[in-house]
């Protein structure tokens, strides 16, 4: 028998991520590939035009999988019995503009999205943030949709956590698939920890520790760590946009494994509401390794943190715990 379509949102829908989100979801990347879907597009008014021509192409496109688009620039519609939302859609940081600002345009989007999510989505929505900052959008989101689970709202990692893997697989010339179990510790920001400590790649003689093939503590504990922090400054430098393909491909990792579950053996990063598991800060959105079985997340426990490692989660943690105060002071 036929399942019952999904509904998703996606907000920003018009713009770069959103551009390549939407097929992917429509093509069934992100919920699999026999799982019928029902597209909410969500972005500002002066999109709108914009916003037309991406529902156009997708009619266009004739995806099987794909049994009705809403394009619209009402949030009340657009959440509307929605069972995935994908927030893509923020306030960019522009140039000249101080933290705080960006903060507090922010705290104003995420504040009436969450209570449009709120009162219009379905009950058991779950939520994943893609929007800078994404981790405090999501803690936002958070407090101003109490009756949606703190365990469905959530924030994108995952990109940082595919990255750390891209970086491992062509430092080893291995393939990316053979590689597992990195960490993103923290934020999604450059002060997060990405962590190869207890990640293993697959040789033709069985699982080998990342540490040990690699063979370069100066190279993993400096250079790789800067380079998956910087990779979306580098990718802004190189394409003068930002990171969208990436972006889109991870938010549907992310959500195909939270619905689908990890495989066995095998965990990913997720932005969660943290519960002081490893000492991070309690009631920030953190990132930490998880797995995923019937839709429901759980934090990975009982890994050994080393001192170098101790200090970097306490830096990120330090870090979410500002943005969190920031982003309070703006909504009195």
């Amino acid at each position: 028998m036929a399942k019952e379509p999904v509904r998703v949102l996606v907000t920003g829908a018009a713009g770069q991520i959103g551009y390549a989100l939407v097929p992917m979801i429509a093509r069934g990347v992100m919920l699999g590939a026999d799982q019928p879907v029902i597209l909410h597009m969500l972005d500002i008014p002066p999109a709108a035009e914009a916003l037309n021509g991406v529902k156009m192409e997708l009619v266009d496109a004739a995806f099987p999988l794909l049994k009705g688009v809403v394009a619209t620039t009402d949030v009340v519609e657009a959440c509307t019995g929605v069972n995935v939302a994908v927030m893509v859609g923020g306030f960019p940081r522009k140039e000249g503009m101080e933290r705080k600002d960006v903060m507090s345009k922010n705290v104003s989007i995420y504040k009436s999205q969450a209570f449009a999510l709120e009162q219009h989505a379905a009950p058991n929505c779950k939520v994943l943030v893609v929007a800078n900052p994404a981790n405090t959008n999501a803690l936002i989101l958070k407090e101003f949709a109490p009756s949606i689970p703190a365990k469905n709202i959530t924030c994108l990692t995952r990109l940082d956590h595919n990255r750390a893997l891209g970086q491992i697989s062509e430092k080893l010339n291995v393939q990316v698939s053979d590689v597992k179990n990195v960490i993103i510790w923290g934020n999604h920001s450059s002060s997060q920890y990405p962590d190869v400590n207890h990640a293993t790649v697959m040789t033709p003689s069985g699982e080998k520790p990342v540490r040990k093939l690699v063979k370069d503590d100066a190279w993993l504990n400096g250079e790789f760590i800067t380079t998956v922090q910087q990779r979306g400054a580098a990718i802004i430098k190189a394409r003068k946009l930002s990171s969208a393909l990436s972006a889109a491909s991870a938010a549907c990792d992310h959500i195909r494994d939270w619905v689908l579950g990890t495989p066995e053996g095998t965990w990913v990063s997720m932005g969660v509401y943290s519960d002081g598991s490893y000492n991070a800060p309690a009631g920030v959105i953190y990132s930490f390794p998880v797995t995923c079985k019937n839709g429901e997340w759980t934090i990975v426990q009982g890994l050994a943190i080393d001192e170098f490692s101790r200090k970097k989660l306490d830096l990120t943690g330090q870090e979410l715990t500002e943005e969190k105060e920031l982003a309070y002071s703006c909504l009195s």
